[in-house]
């Protein structure tokens, strides 16, 4: 169900003939229309609700896709696809062959960037804005729409210094909604707080707002004065709530607002004018993530993606859970509890994720050992690194994906120091309808040439346990424990904690015919293949190896001498620099020769849908190990 208006949107230009007044009741049309469609088809609901105004007003004001509009973090950007042409594949959104729940460039040529990670529009729309320059193109604008906790993001900031000294045409929207997928926190949060919150403030702006018209019912004199009156917003804004020069502008930016993110004639009003302004601008805009459905609204990190829920009353819909496995994430959140109630040395590290991966039950119950660190993973490693250089024995958890921003810091300040940080990778793997830039596809390779790391991933929600114990231990060193998204093994997830031996696998079906070597938790897929076959007559045995560093190359000398006519290596990160390049490579150093195939990731980024149907186009769901075990 659409609109009266939305149903005649087919294009932009159907956009920019409405009135502002019809903008009004678009926004209400496309906010229903996101809530109708999420509700059966889930998606990153609060965010967009949150975003539609200023979508709209963005898109009346600038000549997309001509002028160049970027949306940081990414997943605010559904009202954009909508009037952006996709509105009838809306429904497709983040399933196998549909509609990307990001922006991205070979979607649409008014996705201007791809953008699944955060805190990068900045640096993107000064490298448009300066290439626009060097093509002597000086018409063009280059918008950034920042939010979601984004602009805590350390390239954020070095973009700002950047930009701001670059003289070049860009426009920086702060979108702040004072939410991540958590709460946002640290020192800009509650700066940009300050501005909007100060009595001061809002008495002067209410007075200077009055004087100029703008309770009036004369639109005309409002748009006279509105660039006179935003520049004495910016001095309030210095005087009145900071006491000191703005951070904006002290880095070179033109700072204009805060403005209610939600009254879209204002902001067509705004962004007119500031279209006319040259060099480097910010307009702050203030926004209510979830607006528009009241439980979104109060419940703004539940429903960040909240999955089904009802359309009319926000009520989630959740399936039946009882006697059903722990997620991965749960097991950590619960088993580092248990382990720091016993190890004072223990504290928890996550870079705006404390839900996600299940930290939140730590700071909740050990808020002064629990630290969220904004969006800032280089930062949250090498904090790790600096309590672990004094005695205590931090656990760093980033989803896999986000840890490859962090990759120097690993290198630089855990390894090389040789620091017990241990870092938790979480969402290892495929992680489904978020697609190719959440997919944690290349931690075992770009871990693996890593010195003085330990790199395991376990089978069950067991192993996790006993590998987090084992890696809070003395003298164990930096250690990368990997798992994936989604539901572990075992209903019966506590058991007594067991010291493992570093680098060594373990024999979990004997077999005499095949092979399989795999790492993780998708060998419980190589468990159900290698039942499959053998109801066919063939006999495979399965080795879980634990630990990608050190490899059990005693453990790789016994599967050779068991004389198996094939070896499988089985693995859910990218083939080249993993598990099986691992096993070729030591066989090969020793000059041993075995029919070996390598199951893993293809070299080509991975789309998104059900992990189901992502593991079966890669080979790598049980009919796929069960045909490569068959050759």
């Amino acid at each position: 169900m659409t609109g009266v208006i939305l149903d005649n949107i087919n294009s932009i230009e159907d956009l920019r003939k409405l009135s502002t007044a019809d903008l009004k009741e678009l926004a209400i049309e496309v906010r229903h229309f996101i809530i109708d469609t999420l509700s059966q088809h889930p998606g990153h609901l609060a965010s967009s609700l949150g975003t539609v105004e200023l979508t709209l007003a963005l898109h009346y004001v600038f000549n997309t896709p001509d002028d160049k509009l970027i949306w940081d973090v990414g997943h605010q950007a559904y009202a954009h696809k909508i009037i952006t042409g996709r509105r009838d594949q809306f429904s497709t959104i983040r399933t196998y062959g549909g509609l990307s729940g990001f922006p991205r460039m070979d979607e649409s040529p008014f996705d201007a960037f791809g953008t699944g990670h955060s805190s990068t529009s900045i640096s993107a729309a000064l490298g448009m804005a300066t290439a626009s320059a060097l093509q002597n193109n000086s018409k063009r604008q280059h918008i950034a729409v920042i939010g979601d906790g984004a602009m805590t993001g350390g390239e954020a900031f070095e973009a700002l210094n950047n930009a701001g000294v670059s003289k070049s045409n860009i426009l920086v929207v702060l979108n702040d909604n004072g939410i991540s997928i958590d709460k946002a926190v640290g020192g800009l949060n509650k700066y940009l707080t300050r501005i909007t919150a100060s009595p001061k403030y809002n008495a002067l702006k209410e007075k200077v707002w009055t004087k100029l018209g703008g309770n009036s019912e004369k639109p005309d004199k409002y748009a006279k004065h509105s660039l006179n009156f935003f520049q004495h917003m910016t001095f309030l804004a210095k005087t009145a709530a900071l006491g000191a020069p703005n951070l904006f502008e002290s880095l070179g930016f033109r700072y204009f607002g805060p403005i209610d993110g939600h009254d879209v004639e204002e902001l067509v009003e705004v962004l007119s004018q500031l279209k006319e302004i040259k060099g480097p601008k910010l307009l702050h805009v203030v926004t209510k993530k979830g607006k528009g459905l009241r439980s979104a609204e109060r419940h703004p990190i539940t429903y960040h993606a909240p999955g089904k829920f009802n359309a009319e009353t926000g009520d989630q819909i959740k399936s039946a859970s009882s006697g059903m496995p722990l997620k991965y994430q749960d097991v950590f959140g619960r088993t580092i509890i248990e382990l720091a109630e016993k190890n004072p040395a223990i504290v928890g590290i996550t870079p705006a994720m404390p839900t996600g991966s299940s930290l939140n039950l730590m700071m909740a119950q050990m808020p002064s050992r629990a630290f969220d660190v904004g969006i800032a993973e280089q930062h949250a490693v090498t904090f790790a690194a600096g309590l672990a250089a004094q005695g205590m024995l931090p656990f760093c958890n980033i989803y896999s994906s986000f840890m490859q921003r962090a990759y120097d810091q690993i290198i630089h300040d855990v390894a090389l120091q040789k620091l017990p940080v241990v870092l938790c990778l979480d969402r290892a793997g495929l992680v489904g309808d978020d697609g190719p830039t959440h997919h944690g596809a290349f931690d075992l390779a770009y871990l693996r040439p890593i010195p003085q790391l330990t790199i395991c991933a376990p089978m069950d929600e067991h192993e996790l346990r006993n590998m987090m114990y084992t890696a809070q231990l003395p003298n164990q060193g930096a250690v990368a424990i990997r798992y994936p998204r989604g539901l572990s093994v075992h209903a019966d997830w506590k058991q007594p904690f067991q010291k493992l031996d570093v680098g060594k696998g373990r024999c979990v079906r004997e077999g005499c015919d095949v092979a399989i070597v795999s790492l993780g938790h998708i060998g419980n897929s190589a468990l159900a293949a290698a039942e499959q076959l053998q109801k066919e007559g063939l006999s495979v045995a399965v080795y879980d190896m634990r630990y990608l560093k050190p490899i059990d190359t005693q453990l790789l000398d016994e599967i050779f001498n068991r004389g198996f006519r094939r070896l499988v290596t089985l693995e859910d990160g990218v083939k080249k620099g993993g598990l099986g390049s691992a096993v070729l490579e030591y066989y090969a150093s020793v000059g041993k020769t075995l029919p070996i195939t390598q199951l893993g990731l293809p070299d080509s980024f991975v789309s998104h849908g059900t992990v189901a149907q992502l593991q079966r186009d890669c080979g790598i769901d049980v009919n796929g190990i069960a045909n490569a075990c068959r050759v």
